[in-house]
């Protein structure tokens, strides 16, 4: 039997199980919101052209209207200053939108701390306990966040100092761009940096590194906890945009039971 043969019957039979870890865009989905005067994404909306009517009476069809870093989204290299020379989201390599994932969860730290940081040491432990990181492969990193995204506040988590989510440490963000065999790094927060990042040197520390090695970053994830430590693989579908800096994505992953 070939592999792709095997692999539809294992689809068939749910030996192996398609988990969707994508955040649903419509109106309420929640968005990176800048201060002023920095420039803000449209949030997503449909406008509704025909449906079933005098505008098209036997169709029903709608215009979208959203960023391209809107909900569940891929970073490009050229979507930060550190990569402008770079890849943009039409380019992204096939062998990195279908991939080996491994799972970092840190949701019990994160729930003591929503402003906890990945640090290097987290990784190094992790290694040491569940083997290498892939080659070519995704990082994701589950901190609990999605339950909060049912609203822009509570995603957000915000007070008079800024927004208060997890991310990555600076030291951390830079050996997962320089030194690590990842191609990319993905999470369940509105961006891959920490709420607090505008703060850190550099600021906006992980899109500063990741972006500038050339690497991607996946934002907005679902069901992290659904996938085991190592073994799944990331399939990652964004908008061919020529050009442009990222991409509304469906993030899907193929787990093995």
């Amino acid at each position: 039997m070939s592999v792709l043969a095997a692999l539809t019957d294992a689809l068939r039979s749910g030996a192996v199980e398609v988990v969707d870890l994508t955040t649903p865009l419509q109106e309420s989905t929640p968005i990176l919101e800048l201060p002023a005067p920095f420039a803000n994404t449209s949030r997503f909306r449909l406008e509704e052209l025909s449906r079933y009517d005098d505008r098209g009476p036997a169709w029903y069809w709608n215009d979208i209207h959203t960023g391209e870093h809107t909900g569940t989204h891929l970073d490009a290299p050229n979507h930060w200053v550190t990569g402008r020379d770079g890849l943009d989201v039409s380019q992204v390599p096939m062998a990195t939108l279908v991939a080996p994932a491994v799972v970092i969860d840190k949701t019990a730290d994160v729930a003591a701390d929503p402003d906890f940081l990945l640090e290097l040491s987290h990784l190094e432990a992790w290694q040491a306990e569940h083997g290498p990181l892939p080659e070519g492969g995704w990082l994701l990193y589950r901190t609990g966040w999605e339950a909060y995204g049912a609203t822009q506040e509570e995603f957000m988590n915000a007070d008079e100092a800024g927004p208060h989510t997890p991310g990555v440490s600076a030291e951390c963000a830079r050996w997962i761009a320089q030194s690590s065999p990842l191609t990319g790094f993905g999470v369940e927060t509105v961006g891959t940096d920490a709420g607090g990042a505008g703060a850190f040197d550099p600021p906006f520390s992980c899109h500063h590194f990741l972006m500038g090695a050339n690497k991607w970053g996946l934002t907005s994830l679902r069901n992290l906890g659904r996938l085991p430590t190592r073994g799944a693989v990331l399939l990652v579908s964004p908008l061919p945009i020529v050009g442009g800096s990222g991409s509304p994505t469906r993030a899907l992953a193929l787990i093995e039971h």
